[in-house]
């Protein structure tokens, strides 16, 4: 009886987000980067001491498609040590590709250069890959960009709505296309994709997204051809082939069993492996590892140790002295703040602002890794926010509140918060 085959299953590293970050001076950098960079480690660490035989970066290295040539240097010094052990896909995400459908990827140059055991998945392609434990019929779809599968005469005149359409069964048929070559395989078999799936639960990630988003039915991956299906694009870890289609399954230490042939694979987003924003503060942040047979795949989601993200809230309109409130608060929380990103939502009167004792606060949080504070003033400007404050809302969030005060039609928000993003992404 020979040994399942071990694949690593990681995805969405955004290599280059510095939200909440300072000067690094022995780099240069962001010390954010330097986060991104050590969670990729531990990915890394865990790989080597369990003796991977095949690697899948479901997409999206980069924050931006143009990255920091410094940040080039640190991805593909970090690619090469697993690709020096495994053969290694880096499938192209929507944050690798340019604007421009003849200009490079972001991860173009290990194609370039024909880095050995490194394959970039550019387009959609079915083959076999070697691995010391045998063979695996690998098959994977980027990020589908319109303006690269859709030809311009063919949809010229179209509405959004029909172009979405088009490129949803455009993207249908590839997949169908690379499943029937993977049936053809005695061996197991995996489908590795960068890009949304109807039933999936997003996170924080909408703030992020570059362009138009087309969701390809659950019902099209599903096929008992595969063994395991690994994602990208949504940074939320979860399998869409559990009962109640969301996040769950094992953690490290536990292999949980796909269901086996001839029900569906596993079809898994392994989400981001560092957060971004308080809007992943509770999600856990990891990969998978994969014990792939065929018809007897087995995997677990493997936490790694993300920065941690709390929010602080202190009702303070009460309270004589609303500094003591929050001091009051940040000694409750202990230990739990230390090297964390701290936010601190401190409601108040409009006659309390001044008081606040914003010094005080961060001096009490001195071995946070990064300190916000936020005050929710009782006054008028709150009921333009749904009675939210702007501290707590994502910039997604506040653009589309933006534009439901100016009487915009529901489709149309939806559009500008798109366009939104796209700007947001690229500062």
């Amino acid at each position: 009886m020979t040994d399942p085959i071990r694949l690593l299953h990681f995805a969405d590293l955004h290599i280059g987000m510095e939200n909440y970050g300072r000067l690094d001076p022995d780099t240069g950098t962001s010390s954010r980067v330097r986060d991104f960079l050590d969670r990729l480690d531990e990915v890394i660490d865990y790989a080597l001491d369990h003796d991977v035989d095949l690697v899948v970066f479901a997409g999206d290295a980069f924050k931006t498609r143009d990255p920091d040539p410094t940040q080039q240097r640190e991805f593909a010094r970090r690619i090469k040590r697993l690709a020096d052990v495994a053969p290694t896909l880096l499938l192209v995400g929507n944050h690798d590709l340019p604007g421009m459908a003849a200009k490079a990827t972001s991860v173009d140059i290990f194609r370039a250069l024909d880095v050995a055991n490194v394959i970039v998945g550019h387009k959609p392609e079915c083959r076999v890959v070697e691995t010391k434990r045998g063979p695996v019929c690998l098959a994977w779809m980027p990020y589908p960009m319109r303006n690269r599968l859709l030809a311009q005469d063919e949809h010229r005149g179209k509405s959004v709505e029909e172009l979405d359409l088009a490129l949803r069964d455009t993207v249908t048929n590839i997949v169908r296309s690379l499943a029937a070559e993977a049936d053809r395989q005695a061996m197991p078999r995996v489908l590795a994709g960068h890009f949304s799936v109807s039933e999936a639960k997003f996170g924080s990630e909408r703030s992020v997204m570059l362009g138009r988003d087309v969701a390809i039915l659950k019902s099209e991956i599903a096929s008992p051809v595969w063994d395991y299906v690994a994602l990208g694009h949504i940074h939320k870890y979860q399998n869409l082939s559990e009962a109640d289609g969301g996040s769950g399954g094992s953690g490290a230490g536990e292999l949980t069993p796909t269901p086996p042939h001839p029900r569906s694979p596993a079809i898994v987003y392994s989400g981001s492996l560092e957060r971004i924003d308080f809007g992943e503060e509770r999600e856990p942040k990891g990969f998978c590892w994969v014990e792939l047979e065929r018809g007897n795949t087995r995997y677990q989601f493997v936490e790694v140790h993300a920065r941690r993200f709390i929010t602080l809230h202190a009702d303070a309109r009460a309270a004589a002295e609303p500094t003591d409130v929050v001091l009051s608060k940040i000694a409750e929380a202990g230990e739990e703040t230390i090297d964390a990103v701290v936010r601190v939502i401190v409601k108040l009167k409009a006659e309390q602002e001044a008081s606040l004792r914003e010094r005080d606060i961060e001096k009490a949080l001195a071995g946070a890794y990064n300190v916000a504070v936020g005050k929710e003033v009782e006054h008028a400007a709150r009921l333009r926010l749904g009675g939210a404050a702007p501290e707590t809302m994502t910039p997604a969030e506040l653009v589309a509140q933006y534009f439901k005060n100016k009487d915009y039609e529901p489709a149309e928000i939806e559009r500008l918060v798109e366009y939104a993003a796209r700007i947001i992404a690229d500062q």
